[in-house]
């Protein structure tokens, strides 16, 4: 059980980063933030994947969910655009 709850913080913290490294401009949600950013990116994209597909589609589409995800929290929270570099 615990080795689970290791893998899901670390693997949320992965997929979160790389969802932040991808757009521009800072964002103050903090590592906490990142980490359920990525746990419900990888969520979202494990669900997608199966709706579209028939089975969980991978990595690749958590990170662009967890992106989507992001740029939707920028938006509609924050008030600034892709390339606005306002905190």
């Amino acid at each position: 059980m615990l080795g689970l709850l290791i893998f899901l913080v670390l693997s949320g913290l992965v997929i979160g980063g790389l969802a932040r490294l991808a757009l521009p401009g800072p964002d103050p949600i903090g590592i906490l933030g990142t980490i359920v950013l990525g746990l419900a990116g990888s969520f979202l994209g494990g669900l997608f994947g199966y709706v579209l597909i028939g089975r969980p589609f991978g990595f690749v589409l958590s990170v662009l969910v967890a992106t989507g995800l992001l740029y939707a929290y920028r938006r509609v929270f924050q008030g600034r655009g892709l390339t606005d570099r306002r905190p």
